[in-house]
């Protein structure tokens, strides 16, 4: 390969799973520092690496053209005449994209084996315990490709940045010690902490430490973060915790993270992004283990899970109930166990 490839990555979602890419991302812009990067994304997540200063280009990919629109995509990229093409998902998509004559082509390895096996057979074939971030590199390595080490990153453009800092300004942070994010989404149901649980713990901070507590959320988790609003908000303090759910970009969620001491979250998409963002995070952990490679990456993080519930993992991305029916892998995580992690963590 020439000293300046053309170099296209493939991955079209999710949150967490773009966020993991970033260390591939400043990796490839290191070993070839005047080549080609360019990526491809679906539409609503290529905010996470259009502004990436690694990147050439992103491709957004919008889902609702189904394939006509993906066989645009796919004309598009045999024009660019790319030298190399690095598959990072490995779906059924990405295959299509990736299969071009004259191109050479590398895929992540997901350990599909291994996965299966811990699933389906409770037998634990994982051997190099691999993250993710490091999963990715791996697949370019032969190529001179190193890890720095550094962990993830996010590219906020400063009109962001001034936009989340005047709606910050209006909440009067310096009126409180301690600000805490929380993050009680996921996509599955499998990965969630109980909406209860996240109210109970919001009731007790704020009532016991000197806290903001700022709500992290899709339009998804409307209804789970206007729940924990609402208790704390019986309880009487009204000022002391505000719902962003719903009303954030991927960006400014990111922006508003910045201000948060410590950020409580479920595994999920939002974990990898106060990953990136440096901040120190509790990380519950129900249906999915560290052995899939998506801990909290190179970041300052407790990470509590019930380890002798022996139907975990029931999956690698969660369930949309618990197969057992009891769900003890998340409802034997106790509000005390989170608060005093918090503690902990705020102590530090």
């Amino acid at each position: 390969m020439n000293s300046s490839p053309k170099t296209l990555i493939i991955r079209f979602s999710s949150i967490g799973d773009i966020i993991l890419a970033t260390p591939l991302l400043r990796a490839l812009r290191r070993r070839f520092p005047k080549g080609q990067i360019d990526f491809v994304a679906r539409k609503e997540y290529a905010e996470l690496v259009k502004n990436n200063h690694n990147l050439n280009f992103t491709y957004e990919f919008d889902a609702r053209t189904g394939f006509e629109g993906l066989r645009h995509l796919k004309r598009r990229i045999r024009d660019e005449s790319y030298d190399l093409i690095v598959d990072i998902h490995d779906s059924l998509r990405s295959k299509y994209l990736r299969s071009m004559r004259g191109v050479e082509r590398v895929v992540v390895n997901k350990r599909v084996v291994q996965r299966t096996a811990l699933v389906k057979l409770k037998k634990n074939l994982y051997k190099d315990g691999l993250p993710v971030p490091e999963r990715y590199i791996e697949t370019v390595q032969h190529y001179g490709v190193e890890n720095d080490e550094k962990g993830l990153e996010l590219h906020i453009p400063d009109e962001i940045l001034f936009g989340v800092s005047g709606k910050i300004a209006t909440l009067r942070l310096h009126r409180f010690e301690k600000i805490i994010g929380v993050c009680p989404g996921a996509r599955h149901f499998t990965k969630r902490w109980p909406r209860e649980r996240y109210a109970e713990l919001a009731a007790q901070v704020v009532h016991r430490v000197d806290a903001k507590l700022l709500l992290f959320g899709g339009r998804e988790d409307r209804e789970t973060c206007s729940f924990i609003h609402q208790k704390v908000q019986k309880e009487g303090d009204k000022e002391r915790v505000t719902d962003f759910s719903g009303e954030l970009s991927l960006l400014e969620t990111a922006a508003a993270m910045q201000y948060c001491d410590v950020v409580v979250t479920n595994d999920s998409g939002l974990m990898h992004m106060a990953s990136a963002m440096q901040r120190k995070i509790v990380a519950l952990f129900g249906s999915t283990v560290r052995e899939f490679g998506f801990y909290p990456y190179r970041a300052q993080a407790i990470v509590l899970e019930e380890e002798g519930v022996s139907c975990r993992p029931c999956s690698h991305i969660g369930r949309p109930a618990c197969p057992e029916g009891h769900f003890r892998c998340m409802m034997n995580i106790s509000v005390e166990r989170v608060h005093d992690a918090l503690l902990r963590q705020l102590a530090t």
